[in-house]
């Protein structure tokens, strides 16, 4: 299953990260090299938020990160949520449909 964590930042978030950023970063890879992480950023133009794509049975490996992520203790993030993504498409899909099973399934896609 994938799940996306996202965040929320305020004003000032790229000047504000700097002190937090080393400790934010390798608690991101970390995480990647444990499985849990598979693709992380900012959003750009603006930066006005980050998305980390996690990887796991449950949503809780994205809760856990963002509980103890300096950016959320800090302040820097507004506020977060984690969502379930049905990945459909790419050799990583948790769930693949095939075109030639995509017109028997529906809300897949």
């Amino acid at each position: 299953m994938h799940y996306l964590l996202f965040y929320e930042v305020g004003e000032d978030y790229v000047s504000k990260r700097a002190p937090h950023r080393a400790l934010h970063l390798e608690m991101a890879w970390k995480a990647s090299e444990r499985g849990e992480v598979v693709l992380g950023g900012a959003l750009a133009n603006p930066v006005d938020g980050v998305v980390i794509l996690f990887q796991g049975n449950s949503p809780e490996v994205a809760e856990k990160f963002a509980k103890a992520d300096p950016y959320v203790t800090s302040g820097i993030v507004k506020r977060w949520y984690v969502r379930e993504w049905t990945t459909v498409a790419g050799k990583d899909a948790a769930t693949p449909v095939r075109p030639n099973a995509a017109s028997t399934t529906s809300g897949n896609s």
